[in-house]
């Protein structure tokens, strides 16, 4: 693993010194096929770094500098770096859009060292990397993905869910019954097409408590 061919040049933006500081030292000591040429705190520190262009970037989502990620992202693809990303958020809306935008990898802070060295050789290799955890988070488990439903759907979902008949739902609506089961029926397509089955009134309640649409005390 000395030989430098197979050295990865690694770069940490990151603007927690602490963080930086704690996961340079830990790198240099884990593995020793990665090499870390550049660890900064700003977005242009890394740009403008004389090490740059590098073979990878563990870059932080949560620098408070107002430049979009996918810009960022753009900017490294073009000049032929591998990024991944790390966040202290894992909310399953902004790992997508960071994947879509062109990252091969997205962590947590929270995780275990080992796993940044692997996302970095995963993505070195052009492979994308996410954690167990996140891979959870995305394909389902709490807080997973729930469809996308309209305002309407929502107030559908919230009554019947809440044990109001479809008859008592179209009412309170203002729309008709059978306006009121279409909408159902929608829902739990929606539903179905995200892998969750909310075909009885019962799941359908659980879900929308799950989902926020319906308070467990209401």
């Amino acid at each position: 693993m000395g030989s430098s061919e197979s050295t990865i040049r690694l770069a940490i933006v990151d603007d927690h010194r602490m963080l930086l500081g704690a996961l340079t030292e830990w790198i240099r000591g884990a593995a020793d096929d990665i090499s870390m040429v550049a660890a900064v705190t700003t977005w242009p520190e890394l740009l403008t770094h004389p090490e740059f262009p590098v073979d990878v970037v563990l870059l932080d989502l949560d620098l408070k500098d107002n430049i979009p990620v996918s810009l960022k992202l753009s900017t490294l693809k073009t000049t032929g770096v591998k990024t991944v990303l790390m966040s202290t958020y894992s909310e399953p809306a902004l790992v997508r859009e960071a994947l879509a935008a062109g990252a091969l990898g997205y962590l947590v802070k929270s995780e275990e060292a080992d796993m940044i060295v692997e996302a970095i050789r995963a993505a070195y290799a052009g492979e994308s990397y996410i954690s167990e955890e996140l891979d959870l988070a995305l394909n389902a488990g709490p807080g997973g993905d729930a469809p996308r439903l309209s305002a309407q759907e929502r107030r559908v979902m919230a009554l019947y869910g809440a044990g109001e008949p479809v008859k008592a739902v179209a009412y309170q609506l203002g729309i008709s019954e059978e306006t009121a089961k279409s909408y159902l029926k929608r829902i739990r397509e929606k539903y179905r097409v995200a892998g969750f089955d909310v075909g009885t009134k019962v799941a359908l309640r659980k879900r929308a408590i799950h989902d926020g649409i319906l308070l467990q005390g209401d």
